[in-house]
Formats: structure tokens, C-alpha cells, sequence
């Protein structure tokens, strides 16, 4: 079976809604943190397709708040707005228009979980700037390297499948649970 290479712009377009609950995800979590943020790009054609532009977060939990927020924030809203359809696809074997939107919508936002390339970069130059304590980078770099890695299955569809594995998982654990 070949390789399918859809350009990255293509893909951005289609699931626009995870770009957009990506980019909330930081600017929310500027806010909590009380970083300033000087701009916020939604969604925009190019490369990235957003971005938050903010201050260097004080401290090194800070900016690791910021950088992992999308992943919880996608993931768990992903999740909520795909389960009712996908719960209707487990019990009942049958999807409508609506259910296809919405699990269309979970995916989406989910496949968009995994922070960037950039942010890893940003979380590792806290580090080294504000001296953190060999412990802070002990406990912070297992999550930049999962952030490479995350950026390197990207390559091969991973974000789409984890987007699948993440309605379906949750959905399906709902479903087992009440039955």
C-alpha cells in the first residue's frame, strides 16, 4: 500500500477546529499563569496555521503549563464532543448527519492534542535560562522528548490515529462502564 502524502496546509484546513482549541488552549493557559500574550492567531493559511505570541513565562512550571496545555485541553474536549455519537455507533449501530459532524469535530480537535516542535524548544530555554535545579529538568525533558516524538509520528498519521484512539477509547470505556 503507498504512502499518502496530503499536504500539511490540506490537513490544517479540513480540521481547522483542533487548530483553533490548540491555540485557546495556550492563550487560556497565558492567562492562568499570568503570562502577558502580545497576539493570537486562531487559524490562518500557512505555517503554523496559529500561534500565540506571549512573554517568557517567569518560571519553568509556567512554561510548562502553557506548552502541555493543548494536549490536555484537545484531549479531553475531543473526547466530550465525539462521545455521544460515538456512544450511538457503539450501543446502537447506527450513525445520522450530525453524529458524522460530531465525530468528525472530536477527532479534529483531538488529532491537534500533541504540543509543537516550538513549544519544546521554548520549554527547554526556560529551563536553561532560569538555571532550573537538575531535578526540574530531570522531571521536564521525558515531556520534550514526547513532544519530538509526538512531531515525528505527525509524519506518519499519528496525530490522526491518536484523534481516533482518543474518541473511541473514551467513548468505548463509557459504554463498558454502563453496560
Amino acid at each position: 500500500m503507498p504512502l499518502v502524502i496530503i499536504p500539511r496546509s490540506i490537513i490544517s484546513l479540513a480540521t481547522f477546529p483542533g487548530v483553533i482549541v490548540h491555540e485557546f488552549a495556550h492563550q487560556l493557559s497565558c492567562r492562568l499563569t499570568g503570562t502577558a500574550v502580545f497576539e493570537v492567531c486562531y487559524y490562518r493559511f500557512g505555517n503554523p496555521a496559529g500561534y500565540v505570541r506571549h512573554e517568557r513565562p517567569r518560571t519553568p512550571l509556567r512554561q510548562f503549563v502553557i506548552a502541555m496545555a493543548p494536549f490536555i485541553v484537545n484531549s479531553v474536549l475531543g473526547a466530550v464532543i465525539a462521545a455521544s455519537a460515538m456512544i450511538r455507533a457503539f450501543t446502537f449501530f447506527q450513525l445520522d448527519a450530525l453524529d458524522l459532524i460530531l465525530i468528525w469535530l472530536g477527532i479534529s480537535v483531538s488529532m491537534y492534542a500533541f504540543p509543537s516542535t516550538g513549544d519544546a524548544r521554548a520549554l527547554l530555554d526556560n529551563i536553561r535560562n532560569n538555571r532550573a535545579s537538575w531535578l526540574i529538568e530531570a522531571l521536564v525533558m521525558p515531556f520534550i522528548l514526547l513532544i519530538y516524538f509526538g512531531a515525528f509520528i505527525t509524519m506518519f498519521w499519528g496525530d490522526v490515529l491518536y484523534g481516533i484512539g482518543v474518541t473511541t477509547g473514551f467513548s468505548k470505556f463509557l459504554v463498558d462502564c454502563w453496560q
